[in-house]
């Protein structure tokens, strides 16, 4: 099992923790930048807002506690998101045209913990609706991200994206991340 899946399943993704205003405000501003990146696709910026050893990851079932080796809608290391974006971006994907648009609301930020590092585990929720061949498809869910403190900012070292509708029915494969 990955460290921060480890740490992520441990965690009590009910808790609320005591934290200051100024933590707030800092992960609620950097979880819609993240938002705003992927909707100007932006993708080189998202991408740096993942550490090093950062993961994606869109788990098939609820219950899952682990991405490696379990079937996944994505559980995408860095080497996978660059490889994903070089396909995407390609000027021959033909899947790709004309370009899709996305646009993300986060909401409900509740920071779950902040280590003595100043770590933090929080969840929120969000609506993504794509735009894409003159079709609208909406996504919901549910994140939670393990984010390490830095001395600018935070990087993601696990964003676990919680779809409602992942069992359901799409014209086209996903292809973007949410």
């Amino acid at each position: 099992m990955t460290e921060a899946c480890e740490i992520l399943a441990a965690a009590d993704s009910t808790a609320v923790a005591d934290i200051n205003i100024e933590t707030q405000q800092a992960v609620e501003q950097f979880l819609y930048r993240q938002a705003e990146m992927l909707d100007e696709k932006r993708i080189d910026e998202w991408m740096a807002l993942f550490g090093v050893n950062g993961w994606y990851w869109m788990p098939a079932e609820a219950d899952q506690v682990e991405g490696d080796g379990e079937p996944n809608i994505f559980w995408e290391d860095q080497g996978l998101m660059l490889m994903r974006n070089a396909r995407n971006t390609h000027p021959r994907a033909h899947s790709q045209a004309p370009h899709n648009r996305l646009n993300h609301v986060v909401s409900n930020v509740i920071i779950e913990s902040e280590n003595g590092d100043g770590d933090i585990i929080v969840r929120s929720r969000f609506h993504c609706a794509e735009y894409f061949r003159y079709q609208i498809r909406t996504f919901s869910g549910k994140y939670r991200h393990l984010l390490k403190k830095t001395p600018d900012s935070y990087r993601i070292a696990l964003q676990r994206v919680d779809l409602v509708n992942r069992e359901g029915p799409y014209d086209y494969v996903l292809q973007w991340w949410l």
